[in-house]
């Protein structure tokens, strides 16, 4: 009976195996302070009854989401969710499936992965996307690594300092045992500095790696960029958030050659800053090198529509080392919140959810900066996201305080850039009401009546 618990018999029948007596002197080695002291101080055993009501006293205690008000950014934000997503990513055909290997009888889940492609290729103005990735940092590091081989070109890989952090990090984690250096581009203005980029680039580049709207929430001049890279042979990576191209430049427009994103916002909630959605959409000529699955629409014997997996590159199929894929299960059913959500939504609702995002986050920069302890970071403009600059740089007591009257205001900059000690990041979605705007003003300013302004 393999699944029952060894009995006494058999757990004295191994420790006569290893040689030891019993199992307190198979532990002996380790020391008293990091063992459990037995008998363990435990309250009465409860009834079913009683333990479920004694839970729900200790989760009542918790603080959720909808008791505090979000500013939180950084590439997690508090998007609204229409219904419809959960309601059609719970159907137990899509929550419980397997990622589809047999196309005869995986329709459903091939057709949403085609529908998904279709959906990002058309937002991003790539040519081609395949069906998701871990998430945004991933999807960028994955990205490069695409770049290197297609250019032949094993130099360098240059990102701009404006690029998220984690995804930075992430870069040089997958280039650490490769012979190619990647060189950042300071970005002291908030946006990268085209002649700092230029100089920065050689013959040895395989790829520029940037981000619109980039960390700082700041708009980056993605026509120059992509044309410093196009005049030095390399490609240009751009790492987009797919709510902003309801009214921004899409990544194919300005000549990216590789587009990525956290694709969180679109239909996934925040939970503990998680799960996450790669995306990825390329230029055509670079389809054969890029990880992951791509669904393709034809006809069977019949005549009938239907779907197969046109490239599956996974080292099940083919030889380990020519292996590109790592989509995993779950990321197909993000990648199908992601379709529900961007078909609820339609262009014009895209349009609607970004321009909401600009104009409450341009609302709030106003109030804040209308207070002179406070002041912008950066010239540059923005969407969803601003820095703030503390002229206190008391960041820390700040949030805190914040937090205390249940609004997460912003995320400190210190941890990552030292410059920006005094400096905090404050998002502010489609969500935000002018109410909790004027709240987050109030309490960071310890005012006792909140500015108003008409929005």
């Amino acid at each position: 009976m393999p699944y029952l618990y060894n009995t006494p018999e058999d757990q004295q029948a191994m420790l006569e195996a290893i040689g030891v007596e019993s199992m307190d002197e198979l532990f002996d080695p380790i020391p008293a302070e990091l063992q459990l002291d037995r008998p363990l101080d435990l309250p009465p055993a409860m009834s079913e009854m009683e333990l479920d009501k004694h839970l729900s006293t200790l989760a009542a205690k918790n603080r959720h989401a909808g008791q505090v008000v979000c500013f939180l950014g950084g590439g997690c934000y508090d998007h609204f969710v229409p219904a419809v997503v959960d309601a059609v990513a719970s159907r137990s055909e899509f929550y419980t499936s397997y990622t589809p290997y047999q196309a005869e009888a995986s329709q459903g889940n091939l057709q949403v992965v085609f529908e998904y492609q279709s959906m990002i290729s058309r937002l991003s103005g790539m040519d081609v996307s395949n069906a998701s990735l871990y998430d945004g940092a991933s999807a960028a590091a994955e990205a490069v690594l695409m770049a290197i081989t297609a250019t032949r070109r094993h130099g360098k890989i240059v990102v701009a300092g404006s690029v998220h952090p984690e995804y930075r990090t992430t870069i040089a984690t997958y280039l650490e045992n490769l012979e190619t250096d990647l060189v950042t581009v300071d970005t002291p203005g908030g946006v990268i500095d085209p002649d700092l980029l230029a100089a920065a680039i050689d013959d040895t580049t395989a790829a520029v790696v940037l981000q619109q709207p980039n960390f700082f929430g700041c708009l980056e001049d993605g026509h120059r960029v992509a044309q410093i890279a196009k005049d030095a042979g390399a490609l240009l990576i751009t790492a987009f958030d797919p709510i902003s191209l309801g009214i921004l430049a899409r990544p194919g427009d300005y000549g990216t050659n590789i587009a990525v994103a956290e694709g969180h916002s679109l239909g996934t909630p925040m939970s503990y800053g998680g799960p996450f959605l790669g995306i990825m959409a390329c230029d055509q000529n670079l389809v054969r090198r890029m990880p992951g699955r791509i669904a393709g629409h034809t006809v069977d014997r019949h005549g009938n529509p239907c779907y197969v997996l046109t490239m599956q590159t996974r080292e099940q199929h083919i030889r380990r080392e020519k292996a590109t894929s790592n989509v995993c299960t779950n990321q197909g059913l993000f990648a199908l919140r992601a379709t529900v959500y961007l078909a609820q939504l339609g262009p014009q609702g895209l349009r609607e959810t970004a321009n909401l995002c600009l104009q409450k986050s341009l609302y709030a920069a106003e109030q804040l900066v209308a207070h002179d302890r406070f002041s912008l970071a950066f010239e540059a403009p923005t969407f969803k996201e601003f820095v703030i600059r503390d002229a206190e740089n008391d960041v820390e007591g700040l949030l805190k305080t914040a937090q205390q009257n249940g609004i997460l205001a912003g995320v400190p900059l210190g941890q990552w850039y030292p410059e920006l000690a005094d400096c905090f990041l404050v998002a502010v979605t489609e969500k935000r009401t002018k109410d909790e705007i004027d709240s987050l003003v109030s309490s960071l300013t310890n005012s006792s009546t909140p500015v108003h302004a008409p929005v």
